[in-house]
C-alpha cells in the first residue's frame, strides 16, 4: 500500500503520461476532489472535458456520469475506477420500462433528469438538470409530461409549472434519508443558518427549507456575504468543498444519514490502478449516444440556470 502523497505523485505522472483529466464529482471523498482537474455537477464535469484536448478522462463519480461523458466526448476514452460505481435511482428505470411508460401516455413529452443511463436518454425527448429542470419543463409547448426517474424531484417541478406532471416512481436513497426533523432539528440549534436543500428531498423537507438548490446551486449560494451559517441537506461530500472554498463559514450536514455509499467507492488506490490498466472503459454504442445526445443538446438550447 502506497502513502497519500506517494499515490497522488504515482497518478499525477500517468495522468501526464496517458493525456488524462480527472474529473471528481461535488459528492466524492475530500482527497479524490483534492487531486481532480474540475470538481462539479456531472453535466459541468462532462463539459469541461469535451473542451480539453485530453485523450483520457478518469470520472470520479457514478456510471451514468461516465456515460454522460461518452456521449458528449465520443473519441476520448472514459475511465470509471470502479465499475461497480452506480446510481440506485438511475437504475430504476430501464429504457423498456420508459417505452412501456410511453405507449401508456401517447401525448406527453418525455423528460429524464440527467440521472438516468444512456438507453433511457435515448428514448427521452429532452433532459434536464436539476438546476434548470424547470425552465426545460417550461420551455415545452406540450401540457403534458412524463418526467423519469425521481418522483421528488418531479414532483417539486409539479409546483412550479401548471402543466400535467406523470411521475416515475423512482427516487436517491441517499435524498430520500433526510427527514423532515432533521430540519427541526437543526433550526432549533442553528436560529441564524439557511436552510438549503437538494430538489431530490422528500417534499416535507423541501417545505421545511429556505432555498432549493442543485450542488453548483448551493457552491454559489455559500459565497453570498450574507450566507454566514448554511444547514446543507444534500450527499455530505458536499460540505468538504464548500468549507474549502468558504473558510470561516460554517456548514452543517443535515443528515449523518446522507452519505451515498457508491460515490465512496472510488479511491486513490482504484484511480492509480485505472490509469495503469485502461480500465474499467465505459463507452455508450453509437446508436445509443446519437439518440441520448439528442435529448442532452435539446435541453443545452433551452439554456441552464442555477
Amino acid at each position: 500500500m502506497y502513502r497519500q502523497p506517494e499515490l497522488t505523485e504515482k497518478i499525477l505522472k500517468l495522468k501526464k503520461k496517458r493525456n488524462a483529466v480527472i474529473l471528481a464529482h461535488n459528492y466524492q471523498l475530500g482527497e479524490i476532489q483534492d487531486i481532480a482537474d474540475f470538481v462539479g455537477d456531472s453535466l459541468d464535469l462532462s463539459q469541461n472535458a469535451a473542451k480539453t484536448d485530453a485523450n483520457v478522462i478518469v470520472f470520479c463519480g457514478v456510471h451514468f456520469m461516465a456515460e454522460t461523458a461518452s456521449i458528449l466526448c465520443p473519441n476520448k476514452t472514459i475511465l470509471l475506477p470502479d465499475e461497480h460505481a452506480g446510481c440506485p435511482m438511475a437504475n430504476m428505470i430501464t429504457a423498456l420500462q420508459l417505452r412501456a411508460k410511453k405507449q401508456e401516455h401517447p401525448k406527453a413529452t418525455v423528460v429524464c433528469y440527467i440521472n438516468s443511463s444512456a438507453a433511457v436518454k435515448a428514448e427521452s425527448y429532452i433532459c434536464c438538470t436539476s438546476a434548470n429542470a424547470v425552465g426545460v419543463v417550461e420551455s415545452l409547448d406540450t401540457n403534458e409530461i412524463l418526467f423519469v426517474p425521481d418522483q421528488y424531484l418531479g414532483h417539486y417541478i409539479s409546483t412550479k409549472t401548471s402543466k400535467k406532471m406523470i411521475l416515475w416512481p423512482g427516487f436517491c436513497p441517499t435524498h430520500a434519508r433526510i427527514m423532515p426533523e432533521n430540519i427541526v432539528k437543526l433550526r432549533h440549534e442553528y436560529p441564524e443558518a439557511k436552510v438549503v436543500v437538494h430538489p431530490e428531498c422528500r417534499p416535507d423537507v423541501i417545505a421545511l427549507a429556505d432555498e432549493v438548490l442543485s450542488t453548483s446551486g448551493m457552491i454559489k449560494f455559500a459565497r453570498r456575504e450574507d450566507v454566514q451559517e448554511m444547514i446543507v441537506g444534500t450527499e455530505m461530500g458536499i460540505i468538504y468543498r464548500l468549507k474549502k472554498e468558504n473558510p470561516g463559514k460554517k456548514f452543517i450536514p443535515v443528515s449523518e444519514q446522507a452519505i451515498c455509499p457508491n460515490m465512496k467507492l472510488i479511491t486513490l488506490e482504484k484511480i492509480l490502478w485505472s490509469l495503469e490498466e485502461m480500465s474499467p472503459e465505459v463507452k455508450v454504442p453509437q446508436k445509443i449516444r446519437l439518440k441520448a445526445k439528442a435529448s442532452v443538446d435539446r435541453m443545452l438550447a433551452v439554456g441552464r440556470s442555477a
